[in-house]
């Protein structure tokens, strides 16, 4: 975002890439290159990035917290199934369980 705003200044070279994200925004959508490295979504840009920042709240309260909320928002994370995982694992740790007798 910062080096769209130097490009559109005059400061730095507007690349193909820098274009195409600065396209996608004044249409109102997630830049490719930003919906590749996030979670997936259909969400247009203003919702998206509500969204985003709902979900970085969540995980810094959390961490904020230096414990586990009493409520997970699942959809919020990024690999929900790792989460369920992680979930059985520690169960089964806790009351020394094999982890292939553990289920929901």
């Amino acid at each position: 975002l910062k080096e769209i705003q130097r490009a559109l200044k005059g400061l730095v070279v507007m690349s193909g890439e820098l274009e195409h994200m600065g396209d996608a925004m004044v249409d109102g959508l997630v830049p490719e290159i930003w919906s590749k490295a996030a979670y997936p979504s259909r969400k247009p840009l203003a919702s998206w990035v509500v969204d985003l920042l709902a979900r970085l709240n969540f995980l810094k309260a959390w961490v904020q917290a230096k414990k586990a909320p009493n409520v997970f928002w699942i959809s919020g994370f990024y690999f929900t199934q790792a989460f369920i995982t992680g979930t059985l694992q520690n169960f089964a740790r806790k009351y020394k369980l094999p982890i292939d007798t553990v289920a929901f």
